[in-house]
């Protein structure tokens, strides 16, 4: 079963069973964005930024101070909204693009903490590829469809994507991984510098050549790793799918955690 998507317009009515969740701070001030619309129109009231209010649910990513939390505190916050949808299945949650806004996060870091919710929500249509997450499986075409210079120093862009000679759901896994933060810190704040490294010293001379740790040689490995945490893969498999020895399936949910090189 897929999720309900809205075009991310701006809304003033719902119907009486359907709330309208935004993105808050800690503070309760509700000046700006959805939060003003969630004020103006569902309920939401000044000093309360989390929780349920009126008609409006709201998911803090900025702390009393108006200053930018951190993701893994959003993840808390939205984990506590998964349980309320769970308890509330009767409702519907129309989801705004939560910390994209002023709290300055982009959609690649926010929506997929959402993956796995109840489907009695509506999500922004940005969040597609992230939540649904149907991913392809992995061949030596989608690997050297994407894996350039041309497209990787693109900065992802959408139009280039779309003209790209890949299914839909293999530009949704080029999306993600293309969007996915990994260098030189990722989404988290972890430093990546070393697992890029460690991929640059394992390819280099296999399928790649790069003449040193330059930047670019970095941005590149950093969007191989996300490939490779993506489909729970190593070094080896990534090898083996672009000389066309094998191809692999999509990851299995349950399966989360990267292969450790051989």
């Amino acid at each position: 079963m897929s999720y309900l998507y809205h075009d991310e317009n701006i809304i003033k009515s719902l119907p009486e069973d359907t709330v309208f969740v935004f993105g808050s701070n800690m503070a309760g001030n509700h000046a700006d964005g959805a939060a003003h619309t969630a004020l103006a129109h569902f309920g939401a009231m000044q000093g309360v930024g989390r929780g349920w209010s009126g008609q409006s649910y709201a998911i803090p990513t900025m702390n009393e101070h108006l200053q930018q939390m951190p993701l893994s505190q959003i993840q808390h916050y939205i984990d506590d909204f998964k349980i309320y949808t769970k308890n509330h299945p009767k409702m519907t949650y129309f989801i705004t693009s939560i910390g994209c806004g002023i709290a300055g996060y982009k959609t690649e870091e926010i929506a997929p903490m959402f993956k796995g919710i109840s489907h009695n929500v509506i999500f922004p249509s940005s969040f597609r590829p992230f939540v649904e997450r149907a991913l392809p499986k992995l061949t030596r075409h989608f690997l050297r469809t994407v894996f350039n210079d041309a497209i990787i120093f693109s900065t992802a862009d959408e139009d280039v994507i779309n003209q790209l000679d890949l299914s839909e759901s293999e530009k949704s896994a080029a999306r993600i991984i293309l969007h996915t933060q990994m260098y030189p810190t990722d989404s988290n704040g972890r430093d990546r510098i070393f697992e890029i490294s460690d991929i640059l010293h394992t390819l280099n001379g296999q399928i790649f050549e790069w003449q040193s740790k330059s930047e670019g040689a970095m941005l590149f490995g950093g969007v191989i790793l996300a490939l490779l945490e993506l489909y729970n893969i190593n070094e080896k498999d990534f090898i083996d799918v672009w000389q066309g020895e094998r191809e692999i399936p999509a990851p299995k949910p349950e399966n989360k955690a990267r292969k450790q090189s051989r």
